[in-house]
């Protein structure tokens, strides 16, 4: 039996590990990366997306802009094998795919030695994706829409968790425009801001003096993840789905049924990402990401801005502080909200109220939670306050309920 068969043989979904290895994902993959790869925020954030619904996405930037960093960081905080190539006019099949087995083809089989190559590989990096040329095309296309790698009589299914390309301009002609679509999430990699320049070399010079990167989560793990997303409840935001969809048309955004259907994989693991089992309104924030050309990421981003703002000041408005009962904006995404970062008073408020029931069930969901949002406050002492609190009422908490 193998492993999809495996997961597929037990309860559909465990929600309770989906929860832990979320909340692992968080804390121990991207808030790392996040700290080693300085202003690459929102880039991280989109890619733990990209992963959790078994989505590719494509970065585009200059070069020297950290993105195949990126994807080096995540696949290495990952127990799982991965791929990467520059691509050229010039690449050929094998350069990708493998070469024929020279033993196998004195036989007369055409079978493929993919010893290392892409259709091994857990994770996959394409630099340059738009040099690719015909001679690839099609078994590319086939690889990151279906997961299969076809030559010949050969037919393999890929391991491919998520395929990542890179590049710094936008397709020019409709055979790379296919490719291009290919990527569900697109992001924007430029340099830092000017007044960040600091930072980032400072951060560089220590990641220059560290060594090798320990993998904290195996892929059998990210596979359970992506396996909830097929399993999120998205019944109560259908309809606000929908309307956005319809609103991005009639703005001229081109987006196809056969997108529109895909997409809710991305917006399902944003619930699956903050360990919940049904969809949010605040979900929908990864639809800033599905645009063809920079000019289109400000207007897409006011239409899912207007629908998703919305829902985070109510949810909000109704914000409680018992741990007993926690709101719905505790759990949305912190991506969801770009208008405000979380309010440190109101978190530490939340934590007092952890403090003073440690014994109740959910207050280890909350805590760890907490502890999530307390990375996306701005000010470096509130921070560590913050940090401190939660160090303190975890040790309130019962034994068993530590880890």
């Amino acid at each position: 039996m193998n492993e999809s068969q495996e997961i597929e043989a037990k309860p559909p979904v465990d929600w309770e590990t989906v929860a832990d290895i979320a909340i692992r994902m968080r804390e121990q993959v991207l808030s790392p990366i996040k700290g080693r790869l300085v202003g690459k925020d929102e880039i991280v954030e989109v890619l733990g997306i990209a992963l959790t619904a078994g989505e590719n996405a494509f970065l585009l930037g200059p070069p020297g802009t950290g993105k195949s960093a990126l994807v080096h960081e995540m696949a290495a905080s990952l127990r799982g094998r991965s791929f990467d190539y520059l691509l050229t006019r010039f690449t050929e099949p094998s350069e990708l795919f493998g070469p024929f087995d020279l033993r196998r083809l004195r036989d007369g089989d055409l079978v493929t030695n993919t010893d290392g190559m892409l259709p091994e590989a857990d994770f996959v990096f394409l630099d340059e994706l738009l040099n690719a040329n015909s001679a690839i095309l099609n078994s590319l296309l086939l690889a990151l829409n279906e997961r299969v790698f076809r030559r010949g009589k050969e037919t393999v299914p890929l391991p491919m968790l998520m395929a990542v390309g890179a590049s710094n301009r936008l397709p020019e002609d409709d055979a790379l425009a296919a490719l291009y679509d290919r990527f569900l999430l697109r992001i924007h990699c430029d340099n830092v801001e000017h007044s960040r320049l600091g930072e980032v070399l400072d951060a560089g010079w220590r990641r220059e003096q560290t060594t090798a990167i320990q993998p904290v989560m195996s892929i059998d793990e990210v596979r359970v993840l992506q396996h909830a997303v097929n399993h999120v409840d998205l019944s109560t935001i259908a309809e606000a789905y929908a309307g956005l969809i319809l609103r991005l048309r009639e703005a001229g955004m081109s987006v196809s049924d056969r997108r529109a259907v895909r997409l809710q994989r991305v917006v399902a693991a944003s619930a699956v990402i903050c360990g919940r089992s049904q969809g949010e309104i605040s979900d929908l924030w990864v639809l800033r990401y599905i645009w063809d050309t920079p000019a289109q990421i400000e207007p897409i981003a006011s239409h899912v801005d207007a629908i998703v703002n919305q829902a985070v000041d109510v949810d909000a408005q109704s914000d409680g502080d018992s741990p007993a009962a926690p709101s719905a904006s505790l759990f949305s995404h912190p991506m969801a909200d770009r208008q405000q970062t979380p309010d440190p008073e109101h978190l530490l408020t939340l934590l007092d109220a952890v403090a003073q029931d440690p014994a109740a069930p959910t207050a280890p969901t909350v805590l760890v939670t907490l502890a999530a949002r307390v990375e996306w406050v701005t000010s470096e002492e509130s921070r560590q306050a913050l940090k401190q609190r939660i160090e303190e009422v975890r040790a309130l908490l019962p034994a068993a309920n530590r880890a």
